[in-house]
């Protein structure tokens, strides 16, 4: 959790540094709304949406996973066939179906679009779940790609991104202003200073934000897999996880899209991309959702 957070801060500073680089460049003036907004536009929303076209390559890289043309054997066979019967049942197009090397019980979903996404599940999840656990799993992860989960959340990243970067900048001048007493619109060192420390804690507050809705689209991809393989099903592949569960080892780029998620406690939990498996357990045993697909 802390590399994480230290990456987000560098991100952070690294679209700060070259926002300022290129409104000089252009001539856009700060202290213009209107051509902040659009630099914040650009910026906030070109880095999630770039990572959106890129996710499936990018998680392939990050994960070795290998995507299944041939099945080769009984499982691979079971794996495209519970995939292709499940996508049919949620009215999107087959996903690329994949296996990566990982001693954990996991798995992924990730994608541009619902008709152009992967799902890809962890050789521990195939070594250590019963088929009707592992198809809860993938019915788990076709909703996500149902759902437009990746999308969503890409737009908004966007969102909260340029936020960040607007405010940042239009508090900073109110303070720089009040503590220099320039009110010529000229912007020093101390300015940027200032902007740079807000940026982080508006991008703190922003990341909350994003993670609440992350854990509550895993509820929901919950119940879409408790519809496409069976509520009993659903509900065994979360004790599975529960029994087995430890700090994930996937990728960061992919962390916030794997089933199992991370542990967290205290002011940590509001950093959780997935709610407390118990949690999402007993959310389960009080819904009313039957399987659809058998």
């Amino acid at each position: 959790m802390f590399n994480r957070i230290v990456l987000f801060l560098i991100t952070n500073l690294a679209v700060l540094v070259l926002a300022g680089i290129v409104m000089s460049v252009f001539g856009v003036n700060p202290n213009q709304m209107g051509g902040l907004l659009v630099m914040a536009a650009i910026f906030g929303f070109g880095g999630s949406l770039v990572s959106l076209l890129l996710s499936k390559f990018m998680a392939k890289r990050a994960t070795g996973a290998q995507v299944i043309t041939e099945p080769r054997n009984h499982t691979e066979r079971w794996l495209l066939q519970t995939v292709q019967r499940q996508a049919q049942a949620a009215g999107i197009g087959m996903p690329e179906v994949a296996v990566y090397d990982g001693p954990e019980i996991n798995a992924f979903a990730t994608g541009a679009n619902r008709n152009n996404a992967l799902v890809a599940v962890s050789t521990g999840l195939l070594q250590n779940m019963t088929e009707d656990e592992a198809e809860a799993v993938l019915g788990h992860e076709i909703s996500h790609i149902a759902n437009g989960d990746m999308v969503t959340m890409a737009l908004l990243q966007g969102v909260l991104n340029t936020f960040v970067i607007v405010l940042a900048r239009v508090v900073g001048g109110v303070v720089d202003s009040y503590l220099s007493g320039n009110r010529d619109g000229r912007r020093g060192l101390a300015y940027y200073a200032i902007v740079m420390v807000l940026e982080l804690v508006f991008g703190l507050f922003a990341t909350m934000i994003a993670m609440w809705f992350s854990r509550y689209r895993e509820f929901r991809a919950d119940a879409g897999g408790a519809s496409l393989a069976g509520r009993a099903k659903m509900i065994a592949a979360l004790q599975r996880l529960e029994l087995n569960h430890g700090q994930s080892t996937l990728p960061s780029q992919v962390q916030a899209f794997g089933i199992a998620g991370g542990l967290g406690q205290g002011l940590r939990k509001l950093f959780m991309s997935h709610p407390p498996l118990a949690e999402r357990i007993a959310t389960l045993r009080a819904s009313h959702v039957n399987a659809t697909v058998s």
